[in-house]
């Protein structure tokens, strides 16, 4: 294991500049707390407290599974440190991703949205949003946004030492995808939906080394 120094950008916002970084592994990285982390956790503040106190941990409620799939949508092409740093506009302004709220949303607020530096002004993304919080609405006659998700929760979780064995889609977030665009859901591609299954839990891609490990209490380390 390495230990943290400098940083470039990755997905996530940083990740271990190997020029600078004892370890070229691409493996855990001991933090100046001595705690070890994924490396994508390092160089930024928020991402550090993001990654040690909500990264992975299971969500099961609708307005919280809608902000985390939003989110990850808004994100697509941009780091995630982007999106942490705008993540309280966001809630501010799509109505605490509320999916009644978002659904209502016509054309006077999607010009408001797109002239907001706040949050990322992408006139399909922000379309998007807004169609699925329609969908939301609609799956809760299947038994809602959580059960749909869930149930395509893998047999197996990743177990992986270094950056480079953590997987970006699988048969799951494929499938996933899918089922979702069928129901009419845009922005959910399979890359999206996998970073969104590692976001709440589904799925462990923290590290072996990492001290947040097991922390869902889903999969054992």
């Amino acid at each position: 294991m390495g230990r943290a120094g400098n940083v470039s950008a990755t997905r996530y916002g940083c990740r271990m500049d190997d020029e600078t970084q004892p370890n070229h592994s691409g493996g855990a990285v001991i933090g100046d707390d001595g705690l070890a982390r994924t490396p994508w956790a390092y160089g930024d503040p928020m991402l550090l407290d993001y990654y040690d106190s909500e990264w992975g941990l299971p969500i099961h409620d609708e307005a919280g599974l809608f902000e985390r799939m939003s989110l990850e949508g808004f994100q697509a092409g941009l780091s995630w440190l982007t999106i942490l740093k705008k993540r309280e506009r966001f809630r501010e302004v799509f109505a605490g991703f509320d999916p009644e709220a978002v659904a209502r949303f016509g054309d006077v607020e999607i010009e408001q949205l797109l002239t907001d530096p706040g949050i990322i002004r992408h006139r399909g993304k922000i379309e998007a949003c807004i169609n699925n919080a329609a969908r939301v609405i609609e799956l809760r006659e299947d038994g809602g946004l959580d059960a749909f998700l869930w149930s395509f929760q893998p047999a197996q979780t990743p177990r992986p030492r270094t950056v480079a064995e953590i997987p970006t889609t699988g048969p799951e977030s494929v499938a996933l995808s899918k089922a979702l665009k069928k129901k009419g859901f845009r922005f959910v591609g399979p890359t999206t939906m996998y970073a969104l299954m590692e976001a709440i839990g589904m799925v462990d891609t923290h590290l072996l080394d990492s001290h947040r490990r097991g922390a869902s209490g889903v999969w054992s380390k």
